[in-house]
């Protein structure tokens, strides 16, 4: 893996998800992306995410992106 894949950003999507007795399915039709990118992005393997989706989710799970997005740098994924 190189460096440039190696990050220390935690993605709690499936937490938040869970708290407000959602699925991956209809957040996607509310946020209006694919469920395949919201599940990259709640398996932390995305490379990138638009404030504008960001805004989104945040928006339908009424949460703020730090409920969302940590950082840990004591463990690289």
């Amino acid at each position: 893996m190189s460096d440039e894949e190696l990050h220390a950003i935690r993605i709690h999507l499936d937490r938040i998800l869970a708290e407000r007795g959602m699925t991956l399915t209809e957040l996607s039709a509310q946020v209006g992306i694919t469920v395949v990118n919201l599940s990259v992005l709640k398996n932390g393997r995305a490379k990138a995410i638009r404030f504008s989706t960001l805004s989104r989710i945040c928006e339908v799970l009424q949460c703020q992106p730090g409920d969302l997005i940590t950082h840990d740098p004591t463990e690289p994924t």
